[in-house]
């Protein structure tokens, strides 16, 4: 079974976000940047679990600009076979992104292609869906369990009020959310490793985007929080009416 996991890169949590040129791109000087944690996490811890298991191989691939092979060395020593890297500009959208992974995993004849639910910058929860699409493939989203048995996978998903259970034939798409695996450190042999294992660096074909981004914009302060003493619920009332509205 050959895997395919899809790895973005994403800023550091605490980063202090900020942007230039208009507020048409994101300022990442001196910004650091992570693997996305759904990505690392789940789809590519479990599929190395999977990997493991049954065999097969395991390639993580990303759409970047060329500094991002620092990321895919992390993912390399964490356990993956190989690495590829899709050379593109740092400012994507999800169909670019999508094709351009669409048309390696098509021409590679990868088994199964994995991604994390989302990345944690952008919130889209789009890759997975338009890959699937593109490659004429089922897609199954917000995995938290995933078992193979030959090319048949059994795969759990949270709906609402419930679990779902599905049965589905290799090739196919699968997002991977909390639940999947558990995160994966890197010990001393991964890393060493790493530094030799294959990562492949090839150029974007993709061509124009669909999406022109026009410009970012910072969610407005917060207001001041207000504090009233639990004695006094007469004030607490008035403000809940005449100022927040909501009563």
């Amino acid at each position: 079974m050959k895997y395919l996991v899809c790895i973005s890169t994403v800023p550091d949590t605490t980063a202090k976000i900020a942007f230039k040129d208009n507020n048409t791109r994101f300022a990442n000087d001196g910004v650091t940047f992570i693997l996305n944690p759904t990505d690392e996490w789940y789809a590519l811890v479990r599929a190395l679990e999977l990997k493991e298991a049954n065999g097969g191989t395991v390639t993580v691939i990303n759409v970047g600009p060329s500094e991002n092979d620092q990321y895919l060395r992390k993912a390399l020593a964490i356990g993956a076979d190989d690495a590829v890297l899709i050379e593109a500009d740092e400012a994507l959208e999800p169909f670019y992104v999508a094709k351009e992974i669409a048309n390696f995993a098509k021409s590679n004849q990868y088994d199964i292609v994995i991604t994390g639910k989302e990345t944690i910058n952008y919130n889209s929860f789009a890759i997975g869906g338009m890959i699937a699409e593109f490659m004429d493939l089922p897609f199954i989203s917000q995995a938290s369990k995933w078992e193979m048995n030959g090319e048949l996978a059994t795969i759990n998903r949270e709906i609402e009020g419930g679990e779902e259970v599905l049965e589905v034939k290799a090739p196919f798409v699968l997002s991977a959310q909390k639940g999947m695996a558990e995160q994966r450190l890197p010990n001393m042999k991964g890393i060493m490793t790493a530094k030799t294992k294959p990562l492949q660096k090839i150029a974007s074909n993709v061509g124009s985007t669909l999406v022109e981004l026009v410009a970012f914009e910072n969610p407005k302060p917060k207001a001041a929080v207000k504090l009233i003493s639990p004695e006094n619920v007469e004030e607490l009332v008035e403000l809940l009416h005449n100022e927040a509205k909501v009563i």
